[in-house]
């Protein structure tokens, strides 16, 4: 063992691996051996005293780069952060970890490109020993009216610019070929396999990367894109070269095929079905166009898109509808329920005040709440997602929850909820995709910034709900 106190650290011999076309090179205060192709320190220190560990990545055929002297790079990492957090004009209540999700999403942003990666891990499981482990490390266009909402809210407009124009990018070309992920660049092979020689996060199999959902159909992204142009354009964002002619092709495709069938938000491994979520967001795509042409003056086929606009709406309130329970429903004949049909009054489909909406609510409270935290849907040998069962309850769910809660005037079930979710921060503020209350922990990818979007689009909601009382910033 090496001990090492104030003014004793030395700098050892770095390792280098260099197995083509990747070479790595690890530096370091203490010595560091090497035995059976592991490298090791052992080492001791005294309080207030820092070790620094670096590990370089580079070309193996290119000279390795300058050595990073760690306390400095430390420092200046700090410094800017310290600054970049210092520009937030966010001033409603929960300011702390508004502050500190905002952090995770600039974090996970790709400077080069604008895109944001859904989390920064694979295969972190939903249920422990399962089989839901996904790779995340993906841009998600679902993601983009609450980034958009969640940047701009807290003033950082160079941010919001980035994103909507990574989104631009991604989905220009044939409406057809629309994605609802990409690469941090806009890649759109993203081929699926499995690591087999991997054990996994305990014992939680297969490794995946890659995600197959990328070849998915789902309907609900082409609402999620309209919106987020519609917002950024009601934001003040500038508009984009182009945008509007992209978008407008887009939409008048999903307004031929929006009928159809697909895999749905949850991205099932199951039959295609007609989700009414799907349906919902199908209907923002068209009232967003409808009110860029009517309120921002924008050109395009309004009467068509008034028409597909109604035709959505009332197919939706026949067949998505269980008057029986007073409830939407997950898909069409389904008696299932889901999650997401907390949005319909967040995106306007129809007024909080709606009876249907309400009842939808209660419905979700009674048969999707575990130990007080929403499931997206219940995923039993009857759910629609193709999977074995057993999963978290997840966590955007449970904050779009309390979305609903302030809209329709429960304004101390809504605060109380949205401390019992923040309580599952770990001591760093992060959240991941779901929780597990059986084992009292964080499971799924991790962080998550669909997590993290929904906790700062509550505490917005909540700030500005006539009623509500919020803690000072």
């Amino acid at each position: 063992m090496v001990e090492t106190g104030p003014g004793r650290a030395r700098r050892a011999t770095p390792f280098v691996l260099a197995p083509a076309p990747n070479a790595l090179e690890l530096r370091s205060d203490v010595p560091l051996r090497d035995h059976d192709v592991q490298h090791m320190a052992e080492f001791t220190i005294a309080p207030e005293q820092r070790v620094s560990f670096v590990l370089t990545s580079y070309p193996s055929w290119e000279v390795p780069p300058s050595p990073t002297e760690p306390t400095t790079a430390l420092g200046e990492t700090e410094a800017w952060w310290r600054e970049w957090s210092g520009r937030s004009t966010y001033r409603g209540g929960w300011g702390e970890e508004v502050g500190r999700s905002l952090i995770t999403l600039k974090a996970l942003t790709y400077a080069p490109t604008g895109g944001l990666v859904a989390a920064a891990t694979t295969s972190l499981p939903e249920f422990l020993g399962g089989v839901r482990n996904w790779d995340y490390r993906y841009c998600w266009l679902r993601d983009a009216v609450f980034t958009l909402d969640a940047l701009m809210s807290a003033g950082y407009v160079e941010e919001a610019v980035s994103w909507r124009d990574w989104v631009l990018r991604a989905v220009a070309g044939d409406p057809e070929d629309l994605q609802i992920m990409y690469g941090l660049g806009g890649e759109r092979r993203l081929d699926e396999y499995e690591l087999d020689w991997l054990a996994g996060y305990e014992s939680s199999r297969p490794v995946r990367v890659g995600n197959a959902a990328s070849g998915q159909r789902q309907l609900d992204v082409y609402g999620e894109v309209s919106d987020s142009m519609f917002r950024a354009r009601q934001l003040g964002m500038p508009p984009a070269p182009h945008g509007w002619s992209v978008l407008r092709r887009i939409i008048e495709w999903l307004e031929s095929h929006w009928r159809e069938p697909d895999e749905g938000l949850w991205e099932v491994r199951g039959p295609k079905r007609n989700f009414v979520h799907s349906k919902v967001m199908a209907w923002v795509a068209a009232d967003r166009m409808i009110r860029a042409i009517e309120e921002l003056g924008l050109d395009g086929p309004v009467e068509r898109f008034r028409q597909m606009r109604a035709d959505i709406h009332a197919e939706v309130c026949r067949e998505g509808y269980d008057a029986g329970r007073n409830t939407f429903t997950q898909y069409y004949g389904s008696t299932q329920l889901d999650a997401a049909l907390l949005l319909i009054p967040q995106v306007g489909f129809l007024p909080p005040s709606d009876p249907r909406v309400v009842g939808t609510i209660e419905a979700v409270q009674r048969e999707l709440v575990r130990d007080g935290f929403v499931m997206r849907y219940l995923p039993d040998e009857h759910a629609a997602d193709g999977l074995p069962p057993g999963e978290g309850a997840f966590l955007a769910c449970s904050f779009w929850l309390v979305n609903d809660l302030a809209l329709i005037g429960r304004h101390q079930e809504a605060q109380d909820l949205f401390r019992r979710l923040l309580s599952l921060q770990n001591d760093v503020g992060l959240l991941s995709e779901e929780y597990d209350s059986a084992n009292k922990r964080l499971v799924g990818n991790f962080p998550q910034a669909f997590t993290h979007l929904a906790l700062i689009s509550s505490a917005q909601a909540l700030s500005s709900t006539p009623g509500n009382q919020t803690p000072p910033r």
